[in-house]
């Protein structure tokens, strides 16, 4: 198999099981709602993991230390700047009373967006090693199940129907593979542009984890459950960067 074709494959697996993990999670029951709880921790412990143990260490091997933290350090600034914008676009709509529509759009041209940029972090870690990319792509797709329930909420309180929800789903998880798959058929191409992409997209894990998820567990008022979070962020971490060296001696670098 092709290293382009693997990679479709690979990234259009991951995220039709954030898509449909993402809808058992709402549609399903105790199990789901506890389950739910949990999914927002093992996410963040996976993309540090990623970020960490696969991407920046990439990065910095093939930049430099100094070079490497400072691409990276400009991801987590870029995708601040660029969720600020969403945030005044989607507030301004709000308070200017705009059409329901026009929300919805503004949601989705986000989602696929975020979609997108991920499909370009995996694409550019496949460019680097099988490992890395199967790893990385592993970390989206956690992250993908929790980010997939939001944005159903979202669009179901906006009043779009729930067949149409799940064909905007549908679309940013096709939006991740062609992203990923263009990335990898650019090859030689972007050759120059893989090590500072590998250090942006390290950049924007560790911005996800801080400022999205993390935060999440620290809100949770109930100490039993906040102990048992924390546990999941760590044993998630400690899974996918077990996995991570696992792949690296059985695929090689």
């Amino acid at each position: 198999m092709s290293l382009v074709s693997l990679v479709f494959a690979v990234t259009l697996a991951g995220s039709l099981v954030s898509l449909i993990g993402g809808l058992y999670l709402i549609t399903g029951g105790r199990l789901a709602g506890v389950l739910k709880g949990y999914s927002v921790p093992f996410a963040a412990g996976a993309l540090l993991a990623a970020a960490f143990g696969d991407l920046l260490p990439e990065a910095v091997s093939l930049l430099g230390g100094w070079a490497g933290s400072l691409w990276a350090m400009f991801g987590m600034i870029l995708f601040f700047v660029l969720e600020r914008t969403l945030r005044w676009f989607h507030h301004h709509h709000v308070h200017e009373a705009e059409p329901v529509n026009a929300n919805r759009s503004l949601i989705v041209t986000g989602d696929i967006l975020h979609n997108a940029l991920d499909g370009v972090a995996i694409g550019a870690a496949f460019l680097v090693s099988p490992a890395a990319g199967i790893v990385t792509t592993v970390a989206v797709a956690a992250h993908e199940i929790p980010h997939e329930i939001g944005n159903f909420g979202l669009l179901l309180s906006k009043g779009m129907k729930r067949l149409r929800v799940v064909a905007v789903n549908v679309a940013g998880a096709l939006a991740t593979a062609v992203a990923a798959t263009a990335t990898a058929a650019a090859g030689g191409w972007i050759e120059p542009a893989v090590a500072p992409l590998l250090a942006v997209s390290a950049g924007f894990f560790v911005y996800i984890a801080a400022s999205d998820v993390i935060p999440s567990i620290h809100a949770e008022t109930n100490w039993r459950r906040a102990n048992l979070q924390s546990g999941v962020l760590v044993g998630g971490n400690l899974l996918l960067t077990l996995f991570g060296w696992w792949l690296g001696q059985t695929l090689g670098k």
